[in-house]
């Protein structure tokens, strides 16, 4: 009969906000006040002059002051309410929750502006271009001080950033997965290679030739004393080790080129493949989609003005306005998709959830069921239910598995196999 013991026992904090969440907080409330100003200025300029085209940018500017308080609402009760009991496993997605509903009004913006322009292809409508181009040129303006403001440096691409397997190359007692060995002969790489791949040791030469392979042999060295020995086989302009290295990937690795010898420490970091998605600010993602789609509107509206009016192509405000609403579309998508998954409590990153499994069972034990999912920005939670036969409990799996930084809630559930 299997006995079950779960962990943590401990209370601990269900804080999952993002890093910089209350510096985002203060960007975007500081966008909103300098559209709400805009907007104010072009209503009431409009109303003075009589200039309906001034009061149309302004009630524009309108909806796009709503959908950025949209994010900073979400921002200020998330840290208002981080410690709330009643939120099992905090706040941390409610900036996704705010993401998912600007995609739906992205969307529909994109559905509006598709459908005037397709209206205006079949019933053009006479424009001001004395008007129209300087209000654009300023609606670009104020568009590109909103990125400034909440970008602050950062980069908050659409789609992510993907971040590789491997790390930047270090010295030879320094940390990571890629190290610099200095030999008389040559300057070579040491890394575990796997991308894609079983992981296994690769030489590349970053200076002189590569060493013959009968010539070098590697013996690992883990913390409980146990050693294994890899020889290496030439490949294509380089050396790769034939066996495979089990997890963790937390050893001394004594490696010998000839008559030189070198003692190099990897220790593994927990570095998740989560591809930017683990940390990604879904919240700021969409205020920032929001500002960069108005922003590329109005360079599509310039240019379009500016070629309708030098060569009388009137078709050209529809067209870009075609154009406009597809890539608004296409963005909201993306947003949809993303936070939508969250949402659903997908996992983020299936490779390291494949990790996590590895390493439970790289000592012969078995992960009877695994589920991971996203708490908030930079913050995971991970249920692990092992099987096995020998006397460990959670906390053992836990020690095991704490090199993973993101995991900020990790519950371990053991059977003991009769």
């Amino acid at each position: 009969m299997a006995s079950d013991s779960a962990g943590p026992l401990a209370p601990h904090s269900h804080v999952f906000l993002g890093e910089g969440h209350e510096r985002s907080e203060r960007r975007t409330w500081a966008v909103i006040a300098l559209c709400g100003a805009m907007m104010a200025a072009e209503i009431v300029g409009g109303l003075l002059f009589g200039s309906i085209a001034l009061v149309a940018d302004g009630l524009h500017m309108s909806t796009h002051a709503g959908a950025l308080l949209l994010a900073a609402l979400a921002y200020s009760y998330a840290r208002r309410h981080a410690d709330d009991p009643r939120f099992t496993f905090g706040t941390g997605k409610l900036g996704d929750l705010a993401g998912f509903a600007s995609a739906i009004i992205l969307a529909m913006i994109a559905l509006l502006i598709g459908y005037e322009a397709v209206q205006r292809f079949f019933a053009p409508v006479p424009i001001d271009f004395a008007q129209a181009i300087p209000i654009a040129c300023l609606g670009l303006a104020v568009n590109v001080a909103s990125v400034l403001l909440l970008g602050g440096g950062h980069d908050h691409s659409h789609d992510g950033h993907g971040h590789g397997h491997r790390h930047a190359l270090a010295h030879d007692d320094d940390h990571g997965e890629t190290k610099i060995v200095a030999t008389g002969a040559a300057t070579l790489a040491l890394e575990v290679f796997e991308d894609g791949v079983p992981p296994r040791f690769r030489l590349k030469p970053q200076a002189g030739e590569c060493p013959e392979a009968a010539s070098v042999s590697l013996t690992t060295e883990r913390p409980d004393g146990a050693r294994q020995t890899f020889a290496f086989a030439e490949r294509d302009g380089f050396l790769e080790s034939l066996d495979e290295i089990p997890e963790p990937h937390e050893f001394a690795a004594h490696l010998r080129i000839g008559d030189d010898a070198h003692r190099i420490v990897f220790e593994e970091q927990g570095h998740e493949h989560a591809h930017g998605a683990t940390a990604r600010d879904n919240n700021m993602r969409a205020a920032v989609i929001h500002v960069m789609a108005d922003a590329t509107v109005s360079i599509l509206v310039i240019a379009g003005l500016v070629l309708a009016r030098a060569f009388g192509w009137l078709w050209m405000d529809p067209a870009v306005g075609v154009i406009g609403a597809l890539v608004i579309a296409s963005w909201s998508y993306g947003l949809v998709r993303d936070t939508g998954a969250i949402l659903l409590d997908m996992s983020p990153d299936r490779e390291l959830e494949a990790r996590l499994r590895r390493i439970v069972e790289s000592e012969g034990d078995e992960v009877a069921d695994l589920h991971l999912w996203r708490l908030g920005p930079g913050h995971l939670g991970a249920i692990v239910s092992v099987r096995t036969c020998k006397p460990r409990d959670p906390g053992y799996y836990q020690a095991r598995l704490a090199r993973f930084k993101a995991l900020s809630h990790l519950t371990v559930e053991v059977k003991n196999a009769a």
